[in-house]
């Protein structure tokens, strides 16, 4: 990790940051209004611009009609509807192209003032592959639903979206060491069972959102529109017959994804009386206060969600709190690696 910490370079990383969270929560409204599979090429300097013209937009219409959605779901529609799904994708790689100029322009600007040392640049380039294997996985993805198939893989899809919150993760880590600072971790400094319970339970909190990917994948958020019980049962039958049923059946993952967001709030719940255990600073808890709020919230929205027929604009906000909720997690367990830092500190 870096140590040089730059105030420059710190506001870019929390606009970066806070970019790819956009780009995130933009992905779902496109994946919501079918809008993902209407460019059916990847071009990426000359499908900067979208066709100009009657006769250019006659031929992406065209190549449009030979794909699997048009031919099994939109068979009906028009030239003017195809216009309004291809402008939401174009739009949407439009500024996932412009993302990746922030990052390349500012990244090698600094470099070249040294407010980011040579020795440093590392994790800096970590974020450029991210942002290249994000990339490229959103066309692997997309490519999964032009062959055979009316829609993407579920599981590329979840790639797709691991490999943008990975991104948007290593960003805002690194902002926050601009802000509090970097410290000398070459110290071996050990993590506490505080520290430890905290990054299991992001781990848990990416486990729900996986989940929700594939909920999103396969739309299984349409297979029931009940809560809390799903076609009259709280454990329909046959849901876990079989191990490949967690990562292929609709009906599995929905479930799945509907009360593990349970078990993620239980252990926001624990951490929280963890933390009086401790004796964590006021900030801290202040912090977890934060999280179980949201956490909260990211719940009663998935609910309603469910219960409204994935309404666009309820499943984009459950999305959004997604995004915060692993933001604030990932804030409190490098607050709680500062703690660590300090403690050993006085411990020489």
């Amino acid at each position: 990790m870096p140590k040089t910490k730059n105030h420059s370079v710190m506001i870019w990383l929390f606009i970066f940051a806070f970019v790819v969270a956009f780009l995130v929560v933009f992905g779902g409204y496109v994946r919501l209004t079918r809008s993902g599979l209407s460019v059916v090429e990847w071009n990426p300097v000359s499908g900067v611009f979208p066709p100009i013209g009657e006769q250019a937009w006659d031929i992406e219409f065209a190549k449009y009609q030979l794909t699997p959605e048009f031919q099994q779901v939109n068979n009906n529609m028009t030239l003017e509807g195809y216009k309004r799904i291809f402008y939401i994708e174009w739009l949407h790689r439009l500024i996932a192209r412009l993302a990746g100029f922030f990052y390349a322009i500012p990244v090698f600007y600094f470099l070249a003032k040294k407010a980011i040392p040579l020795k440093e640049f590392g994790v800096y380039v970590v974020m450029g592959l991210l942002f290249v294997s994000q990339a490229f996985m959103g066309w692997f993805m997309v490519a999964s639903g032009l062959i055979d198939r009316p829609s993407v893989s579920h599981i590329r899809l979840t790639i797709h979206l691991l490999f943008a919150l990975s991104l948007f993760a290593l960003s805002l880590w690194v902002a926050l060491g601009h802000r509090f600072g970097f410290p000398d971790y070459s110290k071996k400094v050990k993590w506490s069972g505080f520290s430890k319970l905290a990054a299991t339970g992001v781990g848990v909190l990416l486990t729900q959102i996986s989940y929700g990917g594939f909920t999103a994948g396969l739309k299984a958020g349409h297979v029931s529109n009940t809560w809390p019980l799903m076609f009259g049962s709280w454990l329909p039958s046959g849901l876990f017959d079989k191990a490949i049923y967690l990562l292929e059946s609709p009906q599995t993952i929905v479930y799945v994804h509907r009360w593990f967001a349970f078990v993620a709030l239980t252990f926001g719940l624990y951490l929280y009386y963890a933390a009086w255990k401790y004796d964590a600073p006021r900030e801290l808890k202040n912090a977890l206060l934060w999280i179980l709020g949201i956490g909260s919230l990211q719940i009663t929205f998935g609910v309603y969600v469910v219960l409204y027929n994935v309404q666009i604009w309820l499943a984009l906000t459950h999305q959004l709190t997604a995004v915060l909720l692993l933001g604030m997690s990932l804030f409190f367990v490098h607050r709680l690696r500062d703690l660590d830092y300090v403690r050993v500190m006085k411990e020489i």
